[in-house]
């Protein structure tokens, strides 16, 4: 049954998810001394680190606790797997958390197969076996985390229990165009380009990784086709100011999905729940928690 959200918490009593010590080791894109992710350098973590091999590249994993496996899933582009630090420190003491650093981000290899949401999806797959996992899995993915998601849901149907996606609504050939230009984004936020340059197997290869990823999304379309296909619980989180995914297409991708849950955090952009944790967690906490 749909279920339309809709989160009150004003923007005056906004919680950060922040930290009284800053983070040295790892940064995500932009990130403020107001909005720390974590303490924990998630995508650079040697105690909990994995490779997988999905096809012509090495997949970096982390995994942490033990229970209930939860997939986490970041950002693409400028995305890395630190961004994704609050929901791991919210779910490790009592779940097996797995954290993939998507192909061409961070520790993981890029490969040379043209990029594409299958193959999102197969590297996903590659993942979890390696990891042992036998039971389906929840995912919370943001933004590209979340297409990801969407596509291994799709793929893998056996393999899902429940999908929390972030930023991800849907995509069509007439909403969209990406240009990536890795000059203009060291401008922007150096320390972070050359942080994440430290981390990848391949850094003189980057801009190359990421005409490969203009090349995936300015052909690929998430609608219908995959979103029909789609059976699990799907629980889709929107920032009503998102610029990448604007709110008219998360209620399009709630429409198209059969079993979907949406909702709206007031006053956020993109990564809403970098700004705003504790509304986005006080929608997911209850989604994946009840059976």
């Amino acid at each position: 049954m749909k279920k339309l959200l809709v989160t009150t918490i004003c923007a005056s009593i906004l919680t950060f998810c922040t930290s009284d010590s800053k983070v040295e080791a790892l940064k995500y894109f932009s990130q403020t001394p107001q909005m720390i992710s974590s303490n924990t350098p998630y995508g650079d973590n040697s105690a909990a680190a994995h490779y997988a091999q999905s096809d012509d590249a090495k997949i970096y994993y982390e995994v942490y606790g033990k229970g209930e496996p939860i997939l986490i899933l970041h950002g693409g582009g400028l995305g890395c797997s630190y961004e994704m630090g609050c929901f791991v420190d919210k779910l490790k003491d009592n779940n097996q958390v797995i954290l993939i650093s998507t192909r061409g981000h961070g520790k993981s290899e890029i490969g040379h197969t043209p990029f594409s949401l299958k193959q999102r999806a197969k590297d996903i797959d590659a993942v979890l076996k390696n990891a042992g996992v036998k039971k389906p899995v929840t995912i919370i993915g943001f933004s590209d985390g979340g297409y990801s998601g969407y596509s291994f849901a799709a793929n893998y149907p056996l393999s899902v229990k429940k999908l929390v996606t972030i930023g991800a609504g849907e995509v069509l050939h007439t909403n969209k165009f990406f240009v990536f230009d890795l000059n203009e984004w060291r401008k922007m936020d150096t320390d972070f380009i050359n942080q994440q340059e430290k981390l990848m197997p391949e850094p003189e290869r980057w801009q190359e990784m990421l005409h490969m990823y203009e090349d995936m999304w300015n052909v690929e379309t998430v609608s219908k086709e995959i979103f029909s296909k789609i059976d699990c619980p799907v629980l889709i989180i929107n920032g009503e100011n998102d610029i990448n995914s604007p709110m008219t297409t998360a209620i399009a991708a709630y429409y198209e999905l059969p079993n979907a849950q949406l909702s709206i955090i007031p006053n956020t952009p993109h990564p809403c729940f970098l700004v705003n944790f504790n509304a986005v967690w006080s929608v997911i906490e209850p989604f994946i928690s009840n059976e």
